[in-house]
């Protein structure tokens, strides 16, 4: 295949996607996509990045149009989504996505949501626009796999800009070539960086996106223009952004004819490339002489270096990108489902740090970038080793929706009380039967 037409041809097909095309699989997928980001999000409302970003913006005043999660608030439908992007991603406890290599869920749903309040626009509607949004970035992340992460760029804020875009623009019911100004628009403004990790850069970049995003679908529905052929033309998105090009990639049909079907949500409150480390050390505490641990050595792909090696971190925010300090906690039997965990007094725990210095991290090309392998020793020379790959999602949803439930409970619960969670999980399962999303954001709002 050429990569000629690219952006026309991805965009034709999320514009042509429609309820009909969605078997039951993945209208569940979908339902549990938007539970888990209510979750992550409602729990992100109250972290001091977020707040101080919902500062900022309340000192630039703007109408109240869209619903901030987790919040009381209400402001203008480019700042929900930002707002809203922002704190779903800022206790890193979103979804994956390999094909994206980043997390497809927090540039798209905040994006659309804003849109969908302000339009009212169905449940149904909502569904098939976030298909298109995700389908397509992940398409656009094959295209520039692996450079485009390995070079530096944040793929949830450069790729998620673009999945957003597309979102936005078949929620709005564009036409492909409409669609692809708004892509043009989008790529034109996506950038993030890798080197942000550990800092409150890393979520904003999920609220860029998310905000950008629905800039560009706006923006194009009302005739503003962008090249059509941006992903591929001469210094565009592609060529600028990448070493790499594959459009047959981009356009070959997924597993299951979607890209949806590889989604991985998270179980543990940190950096998703620290997880099967975690994994390791959760079956390895189970059977190892912990209290006489020696030494513990991961090994890990070269790629985990400059994304989740933080060799000492000093802040909860840094532990979260530390395969050293998440496999200490795991092994100390702390839970790292908790984003409690991940907090600066922790991070100082002697005994913690303890369990940290005996953790020596291995960079092997030949351990693949979702996999993890681990070897404990011990001072009375036993040696245990277990290894896990990350990268494979659930095939039994029923399974997945009830772990995914659990992790809704544990992060809202606390903060909107049990009867307001019912009511969520309720509305989320029954998505595509509501007229309007406005019973869904209101039951997210929480009293300042």
């Amino acid at each position: 295949m050429t990569i000629e037409n690219l952006t026309l041809d991805l965009a034709r097909a999320a514009s042509q996607i429609n309820l009909a095309d969605l078997p039951p699989g993945i209208r569940t997928l979908v339902k549990q996509c938007v539970l888990d980001f209510l979750g992550v999000t409602i729990a992100g409302a109250d972290t001091d990045l977020v707040r101080i970003l919902r500062e900022e913006l309340a000192a630039q005043g703007g109408n109240a149009e869209a619903t901030i999660v987790g919040s009381a608030h209400r402001v203008s439908t480019h700042n929900a989504a930002l707002v809203n992007g922002t704190a779903s991603h800022a206790l890193d406890y979103d979804d994956v996505n390999y094909a994206l290599m980043g997390h497809p869920t927090v540039p798209v749903l905040p994006a659309l949501l804003a849109l969908a309040e302000q339009g009212s626009y169905s449940g149904a509607e909502v569904m098939v626009a976030f298909v298109a949004g995700y389908e397509f970035e992940c398409r656009v992340g094959l295209a520039v796999a692996p450079g485009h992460y390995a070079r530096g760029f944040h793929a949830t804020a450069t790729l998620g800009a673009l999945g957003a875009a597309m979102g936005c623009a078949r929620l709005l019911g564009l036409d492909a070539a409409t669609s692809a100004h708004a892509v043009g628009i989008a790529a034109t403004q996506a950038a993030g960086l890798k080197s942000m990790f550990g800092t409150d850069c890393k979520p904003l970049h999920a609220g860029h996106a998310a905000r950008n995003g629905l800039l560009a679908a706006g923006l194009a529905a009302r005739g503003f223009s962008s090249r059509l052929d941006s992903l591929e033309c001469a210094q565009g998105f592609i060529a600028t952004h990448s070493p790499d090009s594959h459009p047959d990639a981009a356009r070959a049909t997924p597993r299951g004819g979607f890209h949806l079907h590889a989604n991985l949500f998270k179980y543990h409150a940190s950096c998703y490339e620290t997880h099967a480390a975690i994994e390791c050390a959760r079956a390895l505490r189970a059977a190892a002489d912990i209290e006489h641990l020696k030494e513990v050595v991961v090994t890990v792909n070269p790629y985990c270096d400059k994304i989740c090696n933080i060799a000492a971190p000093t802040t909860g925010l840094e532990a979260k990108f530390s395969l050293r300090q998440t496999v200490a906690f795991t092994l100390a039997g702390r839970d790292t489902a908790n984003p409690d965990l991940f907090v600066d007094a922790n991070v100082r725990d002697p005994s913690i740090q303890s369990v940290r210095d005996k953790v020596r991290i291995e960079l092997n090309d030949r351990v693949a970038a979702s996999q993890a392998q681990m070897h404990v020793t011990s001072t009375r020379g036993g040696e245990w080793r277990h290894q896990h790959d990350a990268s494979i999602p659930a095939t039994d949803l029923a399974a997945q929706e009830i772990r995914l439930r659990d992790k809704f409970r544990r992060l809202v619960t606390p903060l909107c009380g049990e009867t307001a969670v019912a009511r969520l999980i309720q509305l989320c399962e029954h998505l595509e039967a509501q007229a309007t999303l406005n019973d869904l954001l209101s039951a997210t709002r929480i009293a300042d």
